[in-house]
């Protein structure tokens, strides 16, 4: 194994190991997972929303949502109301309890990220992006189904065998060095 590949494999644990304490952290102070605070912070910043509206900000499926509201509701730190002029709109708002637990915990892992990422020049954003594609696609892991949250979850399906990423067309590289970065964020993609 070369110097720069255990080099490499090292920032992946790190990252891999910074996510699995930071989600038993939470577990531990809050009994809570990544994606309940996230839909927390979220009814924290807006006050209400609909779960249709959760799973879209989030990037989860409506069952996903409805499954978080529901233990979070158990908790009592959210309550689900009927609209006012549309009864078959269930509106979802966070309660003082709910609002009382986010104020005691500390910035997730995926806050501190997003914080800092966004800071960055687009285009070490954009090189960052691609080099995490890059690896993802090493990895066979760019036909994984995942949502943009940095948690340690249950499987929801196995990942598609390398046959079946021959059928989706997904096989070989997609990677995008330093030097076309400019070019492909005056793209736009």
């Amino acid at each position: 194994m070369s110097e720069r590949s255990q080099q490499a494999l090292i920032a992946l644990r790190r990252i891999l190991r910074a996510t699995e304490f930071s989600a038993r952290r939470l577990a531990k102070n809050a009994a809570l997972t990544n994606s309940q605070l996230i839909v927390l912070q979220i009814l924290g910043e807006e006050g209400e929303a609909t779960a249709g509206a959760i799973a879209k900000r989030t990037a989860l499926s409506q069952a996903t949502v409805t499954t978080l509201l529901d233990r979070l509701e158990a908790r009592e730190l959210v309550r689900r109301r009927r609209g006012d002029t549309d009864r078959r709109r269930v509106w979802v708002e966070i309660t003082e309890e709910g609002r009382e637990m986010l104020a005691q915990l500390p910035s997730s892992l995926q806050t501190l990220f997003q914080n800092e990422f966004d800071q960055l020049p687009d285009w070490e954003q954009a090189w960052i992006v691609a080099g995490l594609e890059r690896v993802a696609t090493m990895l066979k892991a760019n036909m994984i189904d995942a949502a943009p949250m940095l948690e340690m979850g249950e499987l929801a399906a196995a990942p598609p065998a390398p046959d079946q990423e021959k059928e989706a067309g997904v096989s070989g590289s997609s990677f995008v060095g330093p030097d076309q970065l400019s070019e492909r964020s005056t793209k736009g993609a």
